[in-house]
């Protein structure tokens, strides 16, 4: 993408490993193997990230975590340039936002996220039909009561030949998403679907859920020892959703 980070900060990397032996120094017991990040060009030690820790995840470089690193693979893979693209990304992140500065039709949008410049419900998008070359929600759906309704409204909004990436958390080994509205507790929440304000725990049936809202998709993950060199976690996958 345009605007790609290339720099290497040595200084900031050395203060944010410093900063991660401080906080998680359980993670450097063990011998840490070298990955590069597809972000920033960094190529070294990774940092855990989380609770509970997961370790190797956030480059110390430019601070992406697996998600990003899948999805700039994707976007390197195919050419594809954001910054000549109308944008709307729920959940805003600050690896894109950095990346996206010059590009004046980004828009990143929340209800409550202190980043995003856009005040947007993902359930009733305030703009109009066929609006956006890309939209984008990473770890979003799973935080929303009617994710169905988040679906239909991304797909809404973006225009004929334009393109969603989607991620979320993940258990492929089960067919259909587990989830229980029942379940209203954070505690009870963080142990049934892993996330104390999440909703469910997504499964193999995502792409179908998408197809449903009239997404045409695709499931993008790496093979497994390229997982292993750029950082990547072995069940997430990015979801390519074409109208």
């Amino acid at each position: 993408m345009s605007g790609k980070q290339t720099a290497i900060d040595r200084r900031k990397v050395f203060s944010r490993l410093l900063q991660g032996w401080w906080k998680d120094r359980v993670q450097f017991s063990r011998k840490k193997i070298h990955r590069t990040c597809p972000v920033c060009g960094y190529h070294g030690i990774f940092l855990s990230v989380g609770r509970p820790s997961r370790w190797d995840s956030r480059c110390p470089n430019c601070g992406s975590r697996e998600r990003h690193r899948l999805m700039q693979l994707y976007l390197d893979e195919h050419s594809i340039d954001l910054a000549t693209k109308k944008i709307l990304q729920f959940g805003p992140e600050k690896w894109l936002m950095r990346a996206m500065k010059g590009n004046p039709d980004y828009e990143p949008a929340d209800l409550y996220a202190k980043i995003a410049k856009f005040r947007l419900d993902i359930t009733a998008i305030d703009r109009p039909d066929n609006f956006f070359d890309v939209v984008i929600a990473n770890h979003v759906f799973e935080h929303i009561d009617d994710d169905k309704a988040a679906m239909r409204e991304m797909f809404r909004v973006l225009k004929p030949g334009g393109c969603g990436f989607f991620s979320v958390p993940i258990n492929l080994s089960r067919d259909e998403t587990y989830e229980n509205p029942a379940i209203t507790d954070p505690d009870e929440r963080f142990v049934h679907f892993g996330g104390t304000d999440h909703k469910r725990f997504y499964a193999r049936d995502f792409a179908a859920k998408l197809e449903a809202a009239g997404f045409t998709v695709e499931t993008y993950r790496r093979k497994p020892e390229e997982e292993a060199k750029w950082g990547l976690l072995r069940d997430e996958c990015i979801y390519i959703a074409r109208k």
